[in-house]
């Protein structure tokens, strides 16, 4: 997200008073020339000014929108509202040397998650079979492929939009030996044809990730490895949120009888009061 700007405020300072300025939302997403925003409904009427504003203050963007609704659904789609410029969601991005083609109302995509992408292939070893459960557009995937030293990446993704720019980004990108584009269920998929291949396995859908954890499982090789569980939870006043996430896992993992350790717990973002995005690198084997 990046912040609301001084220049912003000097942009609209002519146009709306200090109160008006205070209720705007200070946040906002760009993603190669598309910025979306939130504007609460109350200040729906602010929609074009915030547009203009960025606009002028970042000549790439040339299409504003405003997301209307949260991520849902399995595909994790959201509403957008046009409000500004060109009339359309496709766009490309660039990330850490990679180039990632996306349309922002058919597939999941946020630009808030390239730290974690990037400490994600800085763990990759070399000749590494990686399992990349839910692969969206290839963020993950491709971002291993171009940083790191894979055998085989493999990408999983039950979106016919998300898989159709999956192939596209791996084309873009120069992955092909490397990234293998998969389009189904990651559950189906890893019982039909990945059980016991990887060395590594993502789980980079929050929503799913606790109920396909046993598939993930299923596709680590006999020897074990590495499993990245991503998780969103809700907390109480302090409460810590990757101690209540790690206990959920390893009450779950226990009853496959194997061996495991949670190396490492952190907060990938926040994202809204006491809701945080959480992340666990887990250890299969002794």
């Amino acid at each position: 997200m990046i912040p609301l700007r001084v220049n912003m405020k000097k942009v609209l300072a002519d146009k709306l008073n200090s109160k008006e300025l205070k209720r705007i939302y200070k946040s906002y997403d760009i993603v190669g020339d598309i910025a979306i925003i939130r504007v609460p409904d109350p200040q729906l009427h602010y929609s074009k000014l915030i547009a203009e504003a960025i606009m002028t203050i970042h000549r790439e963007v040339k299409s504003v929108w405003r997301q209307s609704s949260s991520v849902s659904g399995d595909f994790r789609l959201r509403s957008l509202e046009h409000i500004l410029g060109k009339e359309t969601t496709e766009t490309c991005y660039r990330e850490h040397g990679c180039l990632y083609k996306t349309d922002l109302k058919k597939t999941y995509f946020s630009p808030r998650l390239s730290y974690e992408r990037m400490r994600i292939a800085g763990l990759i070893q070399k000749r590494e079979t990686v399992v990349n459960m839910f692969a969206g557009v290839g963020c993950y995937s491709i971002a291993i492929a171009k940083h790191s030293a894979p055998m085989k990446v493999y990408s999983v993704d039950v979106n016919p939009s998300a898989f159709q720019y999956l192939r596209e980004n791996i084309r873009l990108n120069r992955v092909e030996s490397v990234v293998v584009p998969i389009a189904g269920d990651a559950k189906e998929v890893i019982e039909k044809g990945l059980q016991n291949v990887a060395d590594r396995v993502l789980m980079p859908l929050p929503k799913l990730a606790y109920d396909y954890l046993t598939y993930a499982w299923l596709a680590l090789k006999p020897a074990g490895g590495w499993i990245h569980y991503y998780s969103f939870e809700h907390t109480k006043k302090d409460e810590d949120p990757i101690k209540k996430v790690e206990k959920q896992v390893i009450e779950k993992l226990r009853r496959l009888d194997e061996g495991f350790k949670v190396t490492k717990g952190r907060v990938v973002r926040t994202i809204g009061p006491r809701w945080f995005q959480i992340v666990l690198d887990i250890h299969v084997g002794n």
